[in-house]
């Protein structure tokens, strides 16, 4: 046999292209939320600012069957969520295009190359060299040239000026064209208005031989808002950069087994169910369970840690794992799109879109920036019309007023924020759901913790195994195989070591925070807590172990003892948050004796015992009516409640499917210092924020009465008003990694 020989392997991936925008194709790509909702991910290129954002929304909304739309200026996405009685969904991309925006299926583009980056540097590039040029010219004319020289320098300014604003200007006339064609304005309507009028009021001045021209001001304004907006640009990208490095590592495509042949499928026509072949190298498509082989994999991107992680038949496997050593089939058990990897992925594109109560302070001025600064700049040319009578002194003040009053300061002020500490946050192994959550991060005054899984590793590990008889064991792992509390997987893998013939149960089912509960013939079997397994306590001498029981109809028949490792860095964490004034305590459904001595040991006073899922809530409902905002960390199913409660919450990446759900922020390290470390950046972020603010509020509250009042050329407002963009710019970028003090 050569190594050529043919694999007979079907190819069912069609070819590279534009995804498809038909309706039938909207609804196949749409994901279920339940109830009847869907959620569809359209790319809109054509949005670049709040005003952008607001047309977008607006119109979609406006849609029957639309129950939300946001926007990701970052990723020029808008999700869209939707629900219709026939399945059909609304003309969504018909009606963006009504206004102007050209829009199709969302899709994450895997190659490197940044086609707006590029066409942004060019366009700087040029403007930069004439404004230059231009300026020197001016400087020629400001020492007291004579009148000819003068027009032969504005002549050559002119000219000079004219690629600048029909290549680089071009970035702002095409957009303020397209709004005003479609009846709406955006932030480039006033600046195409401010340069255009600069220019043809320059031109007539040259041609008359005034003995000043504002062919500099035109240049330079669009020079240092391409600046602004390149910085923009390349920080977003940054933060596209991070959401696309996570989405390649999922395959395009899969290999699963049909009527018992391989098919190499696109990933997503993989459904649960399906067996899924992974080669050794090969990255897992989809979350499954191991049904055949073993092999060793590489789950950094899950659990933050390098250590290989052995795989056998029943492990659960998370999309975008990489299969180091042997070849598995795993079984499908969700499609693609509601994966582990993709929920990571929508968590940090969704960092930069939450409507945060900064955010939309910033989207409300921005909004009424455009009628705003066009009735000014209009009062301003007919006020200094009626006091003086000069045209072209009015002309001049309304067109410096035009330039300065330009809100790009204020509208990048938050999202520019969000965007870094977003990239700050996942260099950090932290996802963070949206913006809002950042904000009220910031406000936090007191932490609690659940104990398993959270404060722990939650991988328990069986320490009685050989003193429980054979035939509990049987029955506790008959009961514990289907279960993913950690409890429950710690008792099945000891008893798995140790005994077979495994009972079938005509039914099992999960008590949250109390334990399983199964039913085999006319006997009820229990495994749990000891109270309710077998209506007593079970005392232990081990007070840093938990218990379980074993019951059949109430009667106890073993006991399990299991004991848990402390998170790394646990101690110096909830230190850490002691010394910043934060009341620190555990919340657990353990016994006492356990969550004391763990409470002990990491230097925590406070503690709660023996709670159920209600107790949980209760205690986070007391701390809001207390007007304390309370940051819950936990994981697991009877976390859920008291986590989507909590003023702000977190949860490991280990956690159950409907914690992580539930929470705010997922951290992927077995590391506690993640909690730390979001709180840094998050009260980082708030000062950048605020002092964000400040430069833009403070800039327009100075410039607007100066230019009025006829004290600035339309040079010197393009200096200042652009400017002031690139310095909230370049004060976002300050915002310092995770793990400096805070």
């Amino acid at each position: 046999m050569t190594c050529c020989a043919p694999i007979d392997v079907q190819v069912a991936l069609g070819g590279a292209g534009q995804p498809g925008c038909s309706p039938d194709e909207i609804r196949l790509a749409s994901r279920d939320l339940g109830d009847g909702a869907r959620q569809t991910d359209l790319s809109v290129p054509g949005v670049h600012c709040a005003a952008c954002i607001a047309a977008v929304e607006r119109t979609l909304r406006k849609l029957p069957g639309i129950e939300a739309a946001r926007v990701n200026l970052s990723m020029k996405r808008v999700a869209v969520t939707w629900r219709s009685a026939d399945g059909a969904p609304p003309d969504l991309i018909g009606a963006l295009r009504g206004i102007g925006y050209e829009a199709h299926l969302f899709a994450i583009e895997r190659d490197a190359k940044d086609p707006e980056l590029a066409r942004l540097v060019k366009a700087l590039a040029l403007a930069g060299f004439c404004a230059m040029n231009i300026m020197m010219l001016s400087v020629s004319v400001w020492a007291g040239a004579d009148a000819g020289t003068r027009q032969a320098f504005h002549l050559i300014s002119a000219l000079l000026a004219l690629p600048a604003l029909l290549y680089s200007g071009r970035i702002f006339y095409a957009s303020a064209w397209s709004a005003l064609r479609h009846g709406r304005t955006n932030m480039d309507v006033p600046i195409s208005i401010g340069v255009s009028l600069a220019f043809a009021l320059s031109l007539y001045d040259t041609l008359h031989n005034a003995p000043h021209a504002y062919f500099d001001a035109a240049t330079s304004l669009l020079f240092f808002l391409l600046i602004g907006r390149t910085l923009d640009h390349m920080m977003r990208e940054r933060a596209r950069s991070a959401v696309a490095g996570l989405a390649r590592l999922a395959p395009a495509g899969a290999t699963v087994i049909r009527d018992g042949r391989p098919l190499y499928v696109p990933v997503s026509e993989v459904e649960p169910g399906a067996a899924v072949l992974v080669a050794a190298g090969e990255r897992i498509p989809v979350d499954g369970v191991v049904d055949q082989g073993t092999s060793e994999l590489d789950c950094s991107l899950v659990s933050g840690e390098t250590a290989p992680r052995k795989a056998a038949p029943g492990e659960v496997v998370q999309a975008g794992v990489m299969n180091l050593t042997g070849p598995l089939t795993v079984q499908a058990t969700a499609r693609a799109e509601d994966s582990f990897l993709a929920e990571m992925v929508r968590m940090m594109e969704a960092a930069e879109g939450g409507r945060a109560r900064y955010r939309r302070l910033a989207d409300r001025a921005s909004a009424l920036y455009s009628p705003v600064v066009h009735t000014l700049a209009l009062l301003s040319f007919m006020g200094w019309l009626v006091a003086t009578g000069d045209w072209h002194a009015s002309t001049t003040i309304a067109i410096a007023v035009l330039i300065i009053t330009c809100p790009c300061a204020l509208g990048l002020a938050v999202p520019i924020v969000q965007v870094v500490a977003a990239r700050r946050l996942f260099e950090s192994g932290i996802m963070v759901k949206d913006g809002s959550a950042l904000e009220r991060l910031a406000e936090i005054d007191a932490v609690a913790f659940d104990k398993t899984g959270t404060l722990t590793l939650g991988k328990p590990t069986l320490v009685n195994a050989n003193e429980v008889a054979p035939s509990a064991l049987r029955t506790a792992l008959g009961m514990t195989m289907g279960s993913r509390h950690p409890a429950a997987r710690a008792i099945a893998e000891a008893a798995a070591e140790r005994v077979g013939d495994v009972p079938s149960f005509d039914r099992i089912d999960e008590v949250p925070g109390l334990g399983l509960e199964a039913r085999l013939g006319d006997a009820a079997y229990r495994l749990g807590r000891p109270e309710w397994a077998a209506g007593q306590w079970v005392e232990d001498t081990s007070a840093a172990a938990s218990i379980s029981v074993l019951a059949r109809d109430g009667e106890p028949l073993a006991t399990f003892v299991l004991e848990d490792r402390v998170r790394r860095e646990a101690r110096e964490s909830v230190g850490n948050l002691v010394r910043q004034g934060l009341t620190v305590e555990v919340l657990s459904g353990d016994r006492e004796a356990v969550v004391k001595d763990l409470a002990s040991r990491l230097g925590i006073r406070d503690f709660a015992a023996g709670l159920l899922p209600a107790d949980k809530v209760a205690r986070v409902a007391a701390h809001e009516t207390a007007g304390r905002h309370l940051l819950m960390v936990g994981d697991g199913l009877n976390d859920a409640p008291a986590l989507s409660a909590a003023y702000v919450s977190m949860a490991p990446a280990t956690a159950a499917d409907i914690g992580r759900n539930a929470a705010d922020f997922v951290f992927l390290n077995e590391s506690l210092s993640a909690v730390g470390d979001a709180l840094g950046i998050s009260r980082r972020s708030r000062r950048l924020i605020l002092q964000n603010f400040a430069l833009a509020v403070g800039y327009n509250a100075l410039a607007v009465p100066v230019a009025v009042l006829g004290y600035v050329t339309p040079l010197v407002a393009a200096v200042a008003m652009s400017s002031s963009s690139i310095i909230v710019v370049a004060n976002a970028m300050r915002l310092s990694p995770a793990r400096r003090a805070a």
